[in-house]
Parts: C-alpha cells; structure tokens; sequence
C-alpha cells in the first residue's frame, strides 16, 4: 500500500512538471521555428514595412503584442468555444487585439501610423498568428500558450529588424533615421523600393541556410 501511494505521488508531481511552462516554447520560435526564415510566414508584412528598422520594430512588436494577447485569451476559453465557430471566434478574439494596438499606435504617432497604412489592421489575417492559435493556443495552456506567443512574436520582430536595418542602411545610409556614413556614400535607392525586399530577404534566407549547414556539418 506505501509503495502504491508513493508511486502515485511520484507520478503526479511529473505530470505537474510536463505541463509547467517551459522555456522551449519561447525559444523555439526564435530560432528553430523562426516565422520568418524557418517557416516563411507572413511575407505580405515582411516585404512592405521594412524599408526601415522603425518600421521594422513597431510591426514586429505589434504583431507580438496581439499573439501574446490572442493566445493567453484562445487558451483561457479553449473549453468553451464550440469546434464549430472556432475560426470566426479567433478571428474576432485577433480583430479585437489588432483594433487596439492600432488605435494605441495612432494616438503614440501619427507619423508611425500614416507609415504603416493599412498593414497593421492586415495583422487580422496574419497567416502567423491565425495558425498559432489553431495549432498551439486552441489545445495547450495558458502558461504554454504565452511562451509561444511571445517567442513566436520576438522571433517575427527579430527577423523584420534583420530586413529593415539592412534595407535602411543600404538604401539610405542610415539606421534609426541617423546617418552613419559620410556623404560620399551611394545609397542603394532599390533597397527601399518593393524589389529590395525580396532582394534582402534572399539575402538573410541564404545567411542562415549556410549557418545551418555548418551548424549540422
């Protein structure tokens, strides 16, 4: 009877410990399932916005805000949405998220805001933070469920940022609006233009791919 009970015990506090949250769910996005330059997700944001690195960060730590926000709420009534309005249900939960974040954008800066144009309410239908909350917020919890939506968010910013600085620095010779070079410098005008993007993003998809390569040889 001792041996059964302690058993028991033991059990338990391992079950307790496998669903505690655990920093994985925060790196993973980061690094090894980076939204960006792993899973090439949400290109329509990663193309438009990032001729600069302001621009680059006030999407990318929008963008977070609302998967940190969407995933802690999804999670929390996973048990009381119906499977059949699942979808139209995050889209409302994610819509809600994104209206704020605009309105809080619009009242810190309108030239930010003007900036940005329409793509901030196009996080509504970021591919990114819809399926996260299909794949991960809808069957893990809240704990989980913030990690993930923080790491995935970081990792989304981190790669815009990657974008916008080397897209600010060759095409105008600036990082943060502040000149580092001298005026001899020949900006790269077509790295501002819509074909840097795809220009720069090749150009980091390459980067890390020989990372990877060397990292695996």
């Amino acid at each position: 009877m001792v041996n059964k009970k302690a058993t028991t015990t033991k059990t338990g506090f391992f079950d307790q410990m496998a669903s505690a949250p655990s920093t994985d769910e925060f790196i993973k996005g980061l690094w090894r399932e980076n939204p960006i330059f792993v899973q090439v997700l949400g290109m329509c944001p990663t193309l438009a916005v990032t001729n600069s690195l302001t621009n680059a960060l006030a999407m990318g730590l929008a963008t977070t805000f609302v998967l940190v926000a969407s995933n802690g709420l999804i999670s929390s009534l996973r048990n009381f949405i119906p499977k059949q309005v699942r979808i139209a249900t995050y889209i409302l939960i994610i819509a809600t998220f994104v209206t704020l974040i605009d309105y809080g954008i619009q009242a810190t800066s309108v030239a930010l805001h003007k900036s940005l144009g329409a793509f901030i309410s196009l996080i509504v239908v970021n591919c990114l933070i819809l399926g996260r909350a299909e794949a991960f917020a809808s069957k893990n919890n809240v704990g989980l469920s913030l990690l993930d939506g923080l790491g995935m968010g970081l990792g989304f910013t981190f790669a815009l940022s990657c974008l916008g600085a080397l897209r600010e620095i060759m095409g105008n010779g600036s990082l943060l609006n502040v000149q580092i070079f001298g005026e001899a410098y020949q900006e790269w005008i077509v790295m501002i233009l819509p074909a840097g993007g795809f220009f720069t993003l090749a150009i980091w998809l390459l980067f890390f791919n020989v990372l990877k390569k060397k990292k695996m040889a």
